[in-house]
């Protein structure tokens, strides 16, 4: 037998060995690998830290909220009320504003309506001559209230101030008169009348005031006890 031939047959006989060697290293490879497929074990939860917030009271968030809630609404309300009282106080102002511009004007036409009073109160006074007459007296008292009615459209109005309580606020006394079925302190006649505009006095009235009655005079006493009686 050659050489050649020798160094194949150990080879081949050499193989089977070879193979069963790599078929066990597979195993040992093998073995891990199937330890793997079991559950890790579980690990224990972690603890909180510190300064993190628990679990959630529900109640407490509700009520949280709830009054939040209501603080805002009152806020809501309140600005609203004074948005409100806001409004109107410029309105007012705006108002007033507009009045004392025309304020003067107005000074000035009052005297027109004066004499026109004194025209009315005179006619009133005087017996009536006839119906030219008569239809003059007419005519001045139209006038009269169709003057009134423009000053209305500009919040100006008169007031009455006969039999009512004397106010220095409102009246100017300009006479002190008696009288016996008005109580003291009461406007007895009006001279001139008052005007206002808006809520300020344009013009107080010209009155004049029931005075107060003088206390009587204490009477006679009596004469002194012990006198002498009269002889009889």
């Amino acid at each position: 037998m050659s050489d050649t031939e020798c160094t194949q047959r150990q080879a081949e006989e050499q193989e089977p060995a070879a193979q069963g060697v790599k078929a066990a290293e597979a195993v040992q490879l093998d073995a891990p690998l199937a330890g793997t497929d079991a559950p890790a074990p579980a690990q224990p939860a972690a603890a909180p830290v510190d300064g993190e917030a628990g679990p959630v009271d529900l109640k407490t968030e509700i009520a949280r909220l709830e009054a939040d809630k209501r603080d805002l609404t009152d806020r809501m309300l309140r600005i609203a009320a004074d948005f409100e009282n806001y409004r109107k106080r410029v309105r007012r102002e705006m108002e007033e504003a507009g009045l004392r511009g025309m304020e003067g004007l107005l000074k000035e036409l009052l005297p027109v309506l004066d004499n026109l009073d004194r025209a009315l109160e005179a006619a009133s006074t005087v017996p009536q001559a006839g119906s030219q007459t008569a239809a003059l007296v007419e005519g001045v008292r139209l006038v009269q209230k169709q003057f009134l009615g423009v000053l209305e459209k500009f919040q100006v109005k008169t007031f009455d101030a006969l039999g009512k309580p004397f106010d220095p606020n409102v009246h100017e006394a300009v006479q002190q008169v008696d009288s016996d079925s008005l109580p003291p302190g009461t406007v007895a006649a009006v001279f001139q009348r008052g005007y206002t505009a808006g809520q300020r006095l344009l013009r107080p009235a010209l009155v004049a005031v029931v005075r107060a009655r003088p206390e009587a005079a204490p009477t006679q006493a009596k004469s002194e006890q012990g006198e002498e009686a009269s002889p009889s």
